[in-house]
């Protein structure tokens, strides 16, 4: 009688699943001392520094909303979210995901990795959702910790916006988380960008430096006198869009352009970064960078993303820039606005902005120059009527205009109105309102061309 042997066909062996991957990678990034540290010092520092510079006797009037940390709570985040959009968040984009794969070059451990997660895919979309993760949390830290700091060492006051109008404390705070959020669309482009020069760098730490360099360079030619739509084109605009959000009515053309733009970069970015890394060969234990195809596929694309936002941006609107007109109406609009707080703070007769009749005559360069564009040669002389008096108030202000459409204000007589003195608020004595004031042109015209 013979028998017959049946053997058992192998069992398949499927790829580790998405979830469990990025657990793993989540626990890889978040068990490294300097995550954790940097994790802490989100959470911590931001507090304390908006709390100890709230109960200083000198602010830092020359960052946007600094002159009202002492009126209001709301005023230390955005403090805040300005340094983190120049310095910290770029520093932290390159931390977690200038890394995030070129640590594996490093240690030698692809291999590893391989074997374990059966798919390069996976491994690349586990490590760009635990490096999202990380982020996500640092970001929301410096935000609540500055919020949290502001609040308790200030209050919840009302916030005076970028064109003078006072904003309810439930209406700043809104404004506040929502320039966050809008602050979130150029971190990630930052991200991906790290994600990019991690794959195709390797073991360099070119790549960890990647994020802060291009960062760097958006800034400076933020404050190069280029045209709007070339400005405008850039992710690092966002970092400087949301003022729009303080204004009213909202200037939300330019915010969703820059919001649109750095989430571009950070999806086009990130799809060339996983291109990188499908194709790289992970047999070869020297690899140390895609080499020329990193310039071709990752440099060029980007390249050709920027010409056609500038040619599409400049296509579908009146990118008008710094003009004349603009700045005599913003100044004009901002100082109504402050003019009725100033009269609200010394107990005078109440006043509307519309029977104030406020307008500007501003020039720049004393008429000798084109009268349109950044600099601090512009002059303003406000004219306003109160009812009752026959005569009408004039006032003068010396303005510096920056390339981003953000001016400061500076009152240039006579004294009782915008001169230098103490006004009793309810949260103490405060300058005139009056006194110097921030302001914001609208670079973008949002009517169509044609």
């Amino acid at each position: 009688m013979t028998t017959t042997t049946v053997t058992a066909s192998p069992t398949p062996v499927r790829p580790v699943s998405v979830p469990r991957s990025y657990r793993f990678e989540l626990v890889k990034l978040v068990s490294q001392w300097r995550i954790r540290l940097l994790v802490l010092a989100c959470w911590i520092m931001p507090g304390f520094f908006v709390a100890g510079v709230s109960a200083q006797s000198t602010l830092p009037s020359d960052t946007l909303f600094g002159r009202w940390m002492h009126a209001t709570g709301w005023a230390g985040p955005l403090v805040m979210l300005g340094f983190a959009g120049t310095w910290a968040l770029p520093l932290l984009t390159s931390v977690v995901a200038g890394d995030v794969f070129a640590a594996e070059d490093r240690l030698g451990t692809w291999r590893h990795l391989l074997v374990a997660v059966r798919s390069p895919r996976r491994i690349f979309l586990a490590k760009v959702l635990a490096s999202l993760t990380v982020i996500l949390l640092l970001v929301a830290g410096l935000a609540c910790s500055s919020a949290v700091g502001g609040l308790a060492s200030v209050g919840n006051q009302p916030l005076v916006g970028l064109d003078g109008h006072l904003l309810t404390p439930s209406d700043a705070a809104g404004r506040v988380l929502l320039a966050w959020v809008v602050a979130l669309a150029p971190t990630l482009a930052l991200a991906a960008i790290g994600l990019l020069g991690s794959v195709a760098l390797g073991r360099s730490p070119t790549g960890l430096l990647l994020p802060p360099l291009v960062a760097l360079g958006m800034q400076v030619a933020q404050m190069l006198p280029l045209p709007v739509a070339v400005r405008l084109a850039l992710p690092g605009y966002a970092f400087i869009s949301w003022n729009g959000l303080f204004t009213a009515p909202a200037q939300l053309a330019p915010l969703l352009i820059g919001v649109a733009v750095s989430l571009a970069w950070a999806v086009l970015a990130t799809v060339l970064a996983q291109l990188l890394f499908l194709r790289r060969d992970f047999t070869n234990l020297a690899y140390d960078g895609g080499g020329r195809r990193a310039l071709t596929v990752g440099v060029l694309p980007l390249a050709a993303l920027t010409a056609l936002t500038v040619g599409g941006i400049a296509v579908a609107t009146d990118s008008t820039g710094i003009t004349q007109a603009k700045v005599q109406r913003s100044v004009a609009t901002a100082f109504a606005h402050l003019y009725r707080l100033q009269t609200e703070q010394l107990h005078r007769p109440a006043v509307t902005e519309g029977r104030l009749r406020a307008s500007a005559t501003c020039t720049k360069s004393d008429g000798q120059a084109a009268q349109q564009g950044a600099g601090n040669d512009w002059r303003c002389v406000v004219t306003w009527h109160l009812p009752g008096v026959p005569v009408a108030g004039t006032a003068v202000y010396q303005l510096d205009v920056g390339s981003d459409g953000r001016f400061v204000a500076d009152g240039d007589g006579p004294k009782e109105v915008n001169g230098y003195f103490l006004v009793r608020t309810s949260t103490g004595d405060a300058p005139n309102p009056l006194w110097q004031f921030d302001g914001n042109v609208e670079l973008l015209d949002t009517t169509s061309k044609g």
